[in-house]
């Protein structure tokens, strides 16, 4: 009877899970999100991720910038359209270099919503899981076109505070409700579970 091979060594292949951490810039409390995404992603497929986790509504551009390279969806009106690297293209791992541990995704050119997101570990695959995967979040997003950050956070004061003056046409604007500490996991993931990697 032949006796199995053992490995000499351990395989230096690289964990084909990816564990990010998304955090939309220049607000308090911070809104963040973890999500598990294959290395094999394009980066096509990361911008639906991070619309859906993060809870935007895909209706602008956008543009990922990792190390000095940008990537996103060439078109007449984006900025330098022609210095654009197809996201369509390329996968996050391929234009990941090893050294890179976070790079930057932008999202409304004119409200300027600007996401860090940073490589916290890589994983080995769990065919448990369904990936992508939203693992934690906190605070809810924006409204879409409220004006950036600055517009966030008078929108916020104006909702919070029934004696603004704006507090009425403000909540009506938003569909009469808007709970800025709001985060739902099942939600989110249920729709993560329809994006086809």
């Amino acid at each position: 009877m032949k006796a199995a091979r053992i490995p000499t060594k351990a395989s230096t292949a690289p964990p084909p899970i990816y564990q990010l951490h998304i955090e939309l810039r220049d607000l308090k409390p911070v809104i963040w999100r973890r999500v598990l995404v294959p290395q094999s992603v394009t980066l096509a497929k990361l911008h639906q991720v991070i619309q859906i986790a993060m809870g935007w509504t895909n209706s602008h551009l956008h543009e990922f910038t990792i190390g000095r390279i940008r990537y996103g969806m060439p078109s007449r009106e984006s900025i330098e359209p022609d210095l654009v690297i197809n996201e369509k293209r390329t996968t996050l791992q391929a234009s990941l270099p090893p050294s890179t541990k976070s790079f930057s995704y932008s999202y409304d050119f004119g409200d300027g919503w600007e996401h860090t997101l940073r490589v916290e570990k890589t994983l080995p695959i769990d065919p448990a899981f369904h990936y992508p995967l939203c693992m934690a979040g906190a605070n809810a997003c924006p409204p879409e076109d409220i004006g950036g950050p600055p517009g966030y956070v008078d929108f916020v004061q104006a909702i919070s505070d029934p004696a603004h003056p704006e507090h009425e046409e403000l909540l009506e604007w938003c569909g009469g409700t808007f709970d800025p500490f709001a985060f739902n996991l099942d939600a989110i993931n249920a729709q993560l579970r329809r994006i086809k990697l």
